[in-house]
């Protein structure tokens, strides 16, 4: 059983789903998620002997949604991260992230091995900084119509997600009606990032009505505008993390994912999978789910707690 509450860390409020008693655990949720996505890790792990925190990243659900953009970059969720550590009275912890909670726990290994001794990110492979900013890359490769581009500008994907919440999560979380999820990354012209698909049939088998009206009525008191802003610092934590050009995550890793997630079932992504150890040296596993999609610990929470709890358990015998 899991309890909540509000901790200061970083100078902001984090609102943070807690379990369990033994070495620190963070989980880490990307967009559009919440602490929640979580829901089935949280007891597992603390019944394995770990205490174990996730928080509403900065700008979502309950926690603190500071409102200039340039609050949101990668330095900021990282010190995040590291603050609640260190409000939690902790010297070293463990940190999982998804989505865009990924980046953060494999920058947080990266940027501060003295304090997360070991790392595992789902979905989203560890960074292989690339030449050149990721939003002038899609420009100049003729891309003008990817997701990450139509969030950019303020107020634009806002509007067109919280007009109808309850439609634009069953959409996000339950499906999106393609028989591509590579296509539901690319806007078409005048139908949003919405417009592929209608928010009609049945709920996919690991979202429940319950579940879906949670994450409704979270969004609907905060907003989307806090976790929009995270995309909008692509090119600004480009240019923050050069000098970690080439560098490598050393602790031990762990990389899980849905084999028909389009994050990584397309070319770049289907790459960066098979190189994992450029940047992972000291990598323990890599799972792929067959039949997962990218909601990989929310659609397979027996597979992926199991795969967590033997890392994390091996990880703490390493030390």
């Amino acid at each position: 059983m899991s309890t909540t509450r509000t901790i200061s860390a970083n100078g902001i409020d984090l609102f943070v789903r807690e379990a369990g008693r033994g070495p620190l655990v963070v989980l880490c949720h990307g967009w559009p998620e919440l602490s929640y996505s979580w829901r089935h890790q949280i007891p597992v792990i603390a019944a394995a002997g770990f205490h174990v925190v996730a928080p509403d990243m900065r700008g979502f659900g309950a926690s603190a949604a500071p409102t200039d953009i340039s609050a949101y970059t990668i330095f900021d969720t990282v010190g995040d991260v590291v603050g609640l550590v260190q409000t939690l009275g902790e010297k070293q912890a463990m940190v999982v992230g998804h989505d865009w909670g990924a980046p953060v726990a494999w920058h947080a290994a990266l940027f501060r091995p003295d304090i997360f001794t070991a790392v595992a990110g789902l979905s989203v492979p560890p960074p292989f900084r690339g030449r050149g900013r990721p939003l002038d890359l899609l420009r100049q490769s003729g891309i003008t119509n990817f997701y990450w581009q139509y969030f950019q500008t303020p107020g634009v994907a806002e509007a067109e997600l919280e007009r109808d919440v309850a439609r634009t999560m069953r959409i996000v979380l339950g499906g999106r009606g393609l028989s591509d999820p590579t296509a539901a990354m690319f806007v078409q012209e005048g139908k949003g990032f919405l417009g592929h698909a209608g928010a009609e049939g049945p709920l996919p088998h690991w979202l429940s009505e319950a579940d879906l009206a949670y994450f409704t009525e979270t969004y609907r008191k905060s907003g989307f505008r806090g976790g929009l802003n995270w995309y909008r610092n692509i090119d600004r934590n480009w240019e923050l993390t050069a000098p970690w050009q080439d560098a490598q995550i050393h602790q031990p890793s762990l990389f899980i994912a849905g084999s028909n997630d389009a994050v990584v079932t397309g070319l770049i992504g289907a790459k960066r999978v098979n190189e994992l150890e450029r940047v992972l040296p000291n990598l323990r596993r890599k799972l792929i789910v067959e039949g997962a999609g990218h909601w990989v610990q929310q659609e397979r929470p027996d597979e992926v707690n199991e795969a967590l709890v033997a890392f994390l358990r091996e990880s703490m015998r390493a030390r």
